[in-house]
């Protein structure tokens, strides 16, 4: 959903052939969230925020707790022979792990090998209108790639700002978990514009960067739940209000000019869209939103007899 609403022409198949050659996975990486990547990207990627996800490990999650006294990197080996065997979901490894590890919590046992190894989900997970478990393996063993060393912090704060900026420290280290990135901007800072905002804050970009006009038409877009662009900075009032956070994590926002004015969901079968605005349209507004929402039917459920419907705020 996130590609449609950026990409022109998009069709579900072309990331299905990507996801089936393995040129694309499906993986836990910045924010200890699963992300769509390149192979390559995510090779380079998981070792940078490794440090994230042993966090959220240790002192974000339960499972830790449930684990005292047990030889992590001792199961961390056991648990990647099982998965480097063959993928297998969170209930085999619970199975397999449990007798090395009598009274163990079983579920901590396989999310200590989610958090801590770099896992993929393999397909037909992730293939648009396909169903089946999640089944996971290392990255290594679905790509025959090692874990890449390329890749800075100076170069992801850079990929970053070309996705994001202008931004500022803050902004960095929100989407990626990260610490401490301060030095590392200061390290960028004369390669970099620097910008102020109207709370004082200094705001970084890329040289020649696309800033637009702030008069420049954004058509209304339809995002899924979780889009990168709602949680990818620290202050989000230059996208959605404050109060209307909560609701568009758990389903989807729809944007208009650029802004979060409603959540909305897919109906029985992906055949109608639900909206629930968060403030009036005007009638060019609700127009606009009308023929996006017309848009998203003929991709998510071609053919089908759809409807967008708009339920006043």
């Amino acid at each position: 959903m996130g590609l449609q609403a950026r990409l022109e022409d998009f069709r579900p198949d072309q990331l299905a052939d990507l996801l089936l050659d393995r040129s694309m996975v499906r993986g836990s990486l910045m924010r200890c969230t699963l992300h769509l990547t390149t192979a390559s990207d995510y090779l380079e990627l998981r070792p940078l925020v490794q440090i994230v996800l042993e966090r959220g490990f240790h002192t974000g999650s339960p499972f830790a707790r449930q684990l005292t006294g047990v030889d992590v990197g001792e199961l961390l080996d056991a648990g990647r022979a099982l998965v480097d065997e063959q993928p297998r979901t969170r209930a085999e490894l619970r199975e397999l792990l449990a007798p090395r590890w009598p009274g163990r919590d079983q579920d901590s046992l396989a999310y200590a090998l989610s958090y801590l190894l770099p896992l993929v989900q393999v397909p037909p997970r992730g293939i648009w209108g396909k169903a089946g478990q999640a089944r996971l393996t290392t990255v290594e063993a679905w790509t025959g790639q090692p874990l890449g060393s390329k890749l800075t912090l100076d170069d992801l704060v850079l990929r970053y700002l070309a996705a994001f900026g202008p931004a500022s420290v803050a902004d960095i280290q929100t989407w990626s978990w990260l610490t401490r990135l301060r030095e590392v901007v200061e390290r960028l800072r004369p390669g970099l514009e620097v910008f102020t905002d109207e709370a004082g804050r200094e705001l970084f970009d890329l040289p020649g960067a696309p800033r637009p006009d702030p008069g420049t038409p954004a058509p209304p877009r339809f995002l899924p739940e979780y889009d990168n662009l709602l949680l990818s900075h620290a202050e989000r009032d230059h996208v959605i209000a404050r109060e209307h956070r909560e609701p568009v994590f758990t389903r989807g926002a729809l944007l208009v000019d650029g802004f979060a004015r409603g959540s909305w969901t897919f109906g029985k079968g992906r055949a109608s869209i639900t909206v629930q605005l968060f403030t009036p349209l005007s009638p060019a507004e609700t127009d606009a939103v009308m023929a996006e929402g017309d848009r998203l039917l003929d991709f998510a459920a071609p053919g089908a007899d759809g409807r967008v419907v708009l339920n006043p705020p």
